[in-house]
């Protein structure tokens, strides 16, 4: 239960120490992880079961759900910028956190479009999902969100695929919630950059 031992977090720490430890290199561990990543897209894809069969408690909540997804996609990305520009950091930097809540594959190419920096922005993404992951739980029960819908939105829409991943260890329901909220906070995220970063970083 302690958010330093979340797994995503907790594999991910042991990993980096096994591979400088044996010495391996980007190049050997690159086969490996590629391998792992293929499955990445059907295990998102399975996603959609347990929604289907949680479909109507997630109907009965649609208009609420969607409404915490556009709030959540749209201020957490304002609120980067925001901080990124009262910290006086470049114009690329600020426009690079702008996309730090949305998957990787997402971010890389919205950060060219909003003129950030594509290798800076998979880095975001990593280190967002790692941290939202880890200390998302603990924030929202301390908050008081119970509820396996809200859960699911929480963590899917700021913390992507690890978040998905830490409401899937919860619960179905909460799992597949947040694989929706993940795809649509990036088709959001998509629309919404373009004309949010422009009027707030400089």
């Amino acid at each position: 239960p302690h958010p330093l031992t979340t797994p995503v977090l907790f594999s991910t720490a042991i990993i980096v120490a096994v591979l400088l430890i044996a010495h391996v290199s980007l190049q050997t561990y690159a086969p490996a992880k590629d391998t792992i990543a293929f499955f990445l897209g059907p295990a998102t894809v399975a996603l959609a079961l347990p929604l289907y069969r949680n479909r109507v408690a997630f109907t009965r909540e649609l208009i609420p759900a969607l409404g915490g997804l556009v709030a959540g996609g749209l201020l957490t990305m304002i609120v980067a910028l925001v901080s990124a520009r009262l910290f006086g950091l470049d114009h690329a930097l600020q426009a690079t956190f702008a996309v730090k809540s949305i998957t990787a594959a997402v971010a890389v190419d919205v950060a060219r479009i909003v003129h950030g920096d594509p290798s800076l922005a998979a880095g975001f993404v990593v280190c967002t999902g790692m941290i939202g992951a880890a200390i998302g739980p603990f924030i929202l029960d301390k908050a008081g969100v119970r509820t396996p819908i809200a859960r699911g939105i929480s963590l899917g829409t700021i913390s992507h695929g690890q978040g998905t991943a830490q409401a899937a260890s919860e619960s179905e329901l909460s799992g597949a919630v947040a694989g929706v909220a993940m795809g649509l906070g990036a088709v959001l995220t998509s629309l919404a950059a373009p004309l949010v970063v422009p009027l707030i970083a400089r």
